[in-house]
């Protein structure tokens, strides 16, 4: 009788014996100890894209809760007419872009 074939290993699978240091970022000194929930190299646009939509939700609730006027949310915030919109249109997801059904 045969010795059974080894199985494949997973496509997936680290390799052994290999020294995987948690090395961190600039914003940590080790993975374990970041103060952001999800890695900022896991989040699309980074951490810049996080930032943005901490600040894109402040922007919405002043003008949609607080009743402030653009110009007014534009200067607090340091930012153009124009961003505020866009900071708007991004606070509201991306769900308002569809079509009728």
């Amino acid at each position: 009788m045969s010795e059974p074939l080894p199985r494949p290993a997973r496509c997936d699978a680290l390799p052994e014996h290999t020294d995987y240091r948690d090395t961190g970022c600039d914003l940590a000194p080790s993975c374990l100890s970041c103060p952001l929930p999800r890695c900022r190299y896991d989040q699309p646009g980074g951490l810049a894209a996080m930032l943005r939509s901490n600040r894109d939700a402040a922007i919405a609730d002043a003008v949609r809760r607080r009743g402030l006027p653009i110009d007014d949310v534009a200067a607090m915030f340091g930012l153009s007419r124009r961003s505020i919109f866009r900071a708007l249109r991004r606070a509201r997801g991306p769900h308002h872009l569809a079509g009728p059904d």
